[in-house]
């Protein structure tokens, strides 16, 4: 089965973009392994990313995404921009280590979803714009962006939008067929 890693932008216990990461670990889970990583990592630091001082949990981090065949993401909208927790992880990932990869041509997909009207626009081209450098392989033209995230979950945290629930169905067929491509 396709195993993919999935990096979610908010550490909050109760995170609309957790939800929807749960959302599709279950939905698709007859054709997509996936497990949504702890990204709760510490700080990036470069005088400690070597194979001596790598902490312990980035080492873990760096071997889930080296096993996964691709990388999704979903990032809140923090001050226009990507969360750090989810910045911090992309730099970690970007710098694996001797004799891997990282993200660097991995596929991928990433999404955001905000409370407000737009989405979390403004924080999903930011992680447009730092993926790109990364050379990864991200499904173009298909943006999951889910604005008003909290009103489309009920009190158990179902997805309960019919309307984003098929947008993101279709996204996923698509995704599926891209990544056979590499």
């Amino acid at each position: 089965m396709y195993k993919v890693a999935f990096l979610v932008g908010s550490l909050r216990k109760d995170s609309y973009n957790l939800l929807l990461a749960k959302h599709m670990q279950k939905r698709y889970a007859d054709r997509l392994d996936i497990e949504i990583l702890d990204i709760n990592l510490p700080l990036f630091n470069e005088d400690i990313n070597t194979e001596d001082l790598r902490p312990d949990t980035v080492r873990a981090f760096h071997d889930k995404i080296e096993a996964a065949d691709a990388v999704f993401m979903i990032t809140p909208e923090y001050n226009h921009s990507v969360s750090g927790v989810l910045k911090n992880a992309i730099d970690w990932a970007s710098r694996p280590g001797q004799g891997k990869k990282g993200l660097t041509e991995k596929v991928g997909l990433i999404a955001s979803a905000s409370m407000g009207a737009t989405a979390g626009a403004r924080a999903y081209v930011n992680l447009l714009v730092t993926l790109d450098t990364l050379a990864m392989r991200l499904l173009p033209g298909n943006d999951i962006m889910v604005g008003a995230v909290h009103t489309q979950f009920d009190e158990q945290g179902t997805l309960t939008n019919e309307g984003t629930i098929k947008f993101i169905d279709g996204v996923i067929e698509k995704f599926i067929d891209f990544s056979k491509k590499f």
